[in-house]
């Protein structure tokens, strides 16, 4: 009966432990397209802000299933930071996959996104809305059948003639905005480990539009 009662008291301190580390676990999308052609755009900006987080803290990322991932330990959690390979329009697919086989709560997720509401540079966090006609975010809102889930938008701005709009999204920066952008992405680079050090709450006073 001891050794009964002891076996149920440690499944019950290793269920709450597995639940202790999986609210430690974050998954952090960066939305872009693969290939060379698309690297520098701004459609990339959720894979150049990983990008950038990978190279400060010497991280490398590995080609696996539907994404190259890598993991950043910071302040006793643990960000799993993925750049998804299906492409944009099904971003969705990859973050799915991510999401049940790290066993990360929805709550625990940010997808980093471009925004052309946005002027270049600001940042706005959100817990739920629209796909805003962004093929990325609509992906991701048919797969978890929900619009509640956290995003990082990063302006791009609306300069483009009507018409131009895709154009513009899949162009490359202008050399002032690619001048401009290491400190706008270390911006953004701080509200993700705020995210997951401070709460989406905190993340989101601190950091909306600036």
């Amino acid at each position: 009966m001891l050794h009964f009662l002891k076996s149920l008291f440690f499944a019950d301190v290793a269920a709450l432990d597995a639940e202790v580390n999986s609210m430690k676990k974050f998954l952090i999308v960066g939305l872009g397209n693969i290939g060379d052609k698309y690297a520098n755009t701004r459609h990339n900006i959720g894979f150049r802000i990983l990008d950038k987080l990978a190279k400060e803290e010497d991280l490398t990322f590995q080609t696996q299933k539907l994404g190259d991932v890598s993991v950043y330990k910071f302040k006793g959690r643990s960000f799993v930071l993925l750049k998804p390979s299906t492409y944009m329009n099904l971003s969705g697919k990859s973050l799915k996959y991510w999401m049940t086989k790290e066993n990360i709560a929805l709550e625990n997720i940010l997808v980093l996104t471009d925004d052309l509401n946005l002027s270049f540079g600001t940042l706005r966090i959100k817990t739920k809305g629209s796909d805003g006609g962004h093929n990325g975010l609509k992906d991701i809102q048919n797969t978890l059948q929900t619009n509640t889930y956290n995003r990082l938008r990063f302006g791009i701005s609306d300069a483009f003639h009507k018409g131009s709009q895709v154009d513009y999204v899949l162009g490359e920066w202008t050399p002032e905005e690619e001048a401009n952008l290491p400190e706008r992405m270390a911006l953004a680079i701080e509200a993700i480990k705020s995210f997951g050090t401070a709460g989406i709450n905190i993340t989101m006073n601190n950091y909306n539009g600036k």
